[in-house]
């Protein structure tokens, strides 16, 4: 059995484990202290900032929808949400997140709220307890590249984000993380909050735009346009300029 398979095999284990009952996985003390030191250090060790937070709705629930540059994206997004909020946030996430990447993952797991889903076989389980984790009252966060981007540019989107959006007709909140690849890409054993040629701190920006409604669109794959269109052209005027 290759190095792949294993790891198949592993995903699939650790998700079944898991009832729908029991998920969004219980943040509990260890997620809410893990997040509270990790957001004091961001703030310490970069210029972390928002623009656009009033385009995120005032009522619960919604879906949020993101690129993705590195472990803690929704952390630092969450950080942002109006009051109340972050406690109503859970993610999408793949089960590897448990086995493969050590305690780091786990404590992921744990911070997001996680709905786990099978990255490396069929998905739709996990989108449908997110739907109805979203019917239930839950914000969503999702990530529609699917995963961590390897050379800080923007991967094709899929409609994961968009389908919940669409059949729970809630709002789907796009972000965009802006200078995060710099900070702590998937290269990186650990963070650099400076720049390794100036020595100043880093700056990350988190981008909220106006909010897609689901009765704009005729299906999942026409808001999932949308939302790669507006992804895109914020990668085109970043307020992080990329080495």
């Amino acid at each position: 059995m290759s190095k792949l398979q294993k790891i198949k095999k592993a995903a699939g284990q650790r998700l079944s484990k898991w009832r729908s009952d029991q998920l969004p996985i219980r943040r509990g003390l260890i997620g809410y202290g893990a997040n509270a030191i990790a957001m004091t250090a961001t703030r310490l060790l970069i210029r972390l900032s928002a623009e656009g937070r009033d385009n995120i709705p005032a009522q619960v629930p919604y879906v949020i929808a993101s690129n993705h540059e590195t472990y803690v994206d929704g952390m630092w997004i969450g950080a942002y949400l109006p009051r109340g909020h972050f406690h109503h946030l859970s993610c999408i996430a793949g089960s590897d997140l448990e086995f493969q990447h050590g305690w780091l993952g786990r404590v992921i797991l744990r911070v997001g709220r996680a709905i786990p889903i099978d990255r490396f076989g069929n998905p739709v389980r996990g989108l449908i307890i997110a739907k109805k984790k979203v019917d239930e009252g839950n914000i969503l966060l999702v990530h529609p590249e699917g995963t961590r981007t390897s050379d800080g540019h923007l991967g094709e989107l899929k409609d994961g984000a968009a389908y919940i959006a669409i059949k729970s007709k809630v709002p789907l909140v796009p972000v965009f993380i802006d200078g995060g690849y710099e900070v702590f890409s998937r290269h990186m054993k650990r963070p650099q909050p400076r720049d390794p040629q100036t020595g100043r701190k880093q700056r990350v920006v988190i981008r909220f735009g106006p909010p897609l409604r689901p009765q704009d669109f005729r299906n999942a794959h026409e808001m999932t346009a949308a939302l790669q269109e507006w992804m895109e052209s914020c990668a085109s005027d970043r307020r992080i300029p990329r080495n």
